[in-house]
């Protein structure tokens, strides 16, 4: 369950190939959550797995996916034909 909202994450994120071996940690942590039947052990792997996916999202590449300015210059563009 979580180990698949995190997988899709590190997916968007697009950090893999930036740092491997802390998204593979990523997953195995959130993995032993979803296993974890203990609530101190999920606790102490939830808690690292927060950090490490504050890590990640820091150093995850900026995306210009556009606004919604860039979309109202897009339709003015097209409405005057340039």
């Amino acid at each position: 369950m979580l180990a698949s909202a995190i997988q899709r994450e590190l997916e968007a994120l697009a950090v893999e190939s930036i740092a491997p071996g802390q998204a593979a940690l990523a997953l195995a942590l959130a993995v032993t959550i979803d296993d974890a039947t203990a609530p101190t052990a999920k606790a102490v792997a939830a808690r690292e797995l927060r950090a490490l996916m504050r890590e990640l999202r820091s150093l995850a590449p900026v995306r210009s996916d556009g606004d919604q300015l860039d979309e109202l210059q897009a339709r003015r563009r097209a409405r005057r034909g340039a």
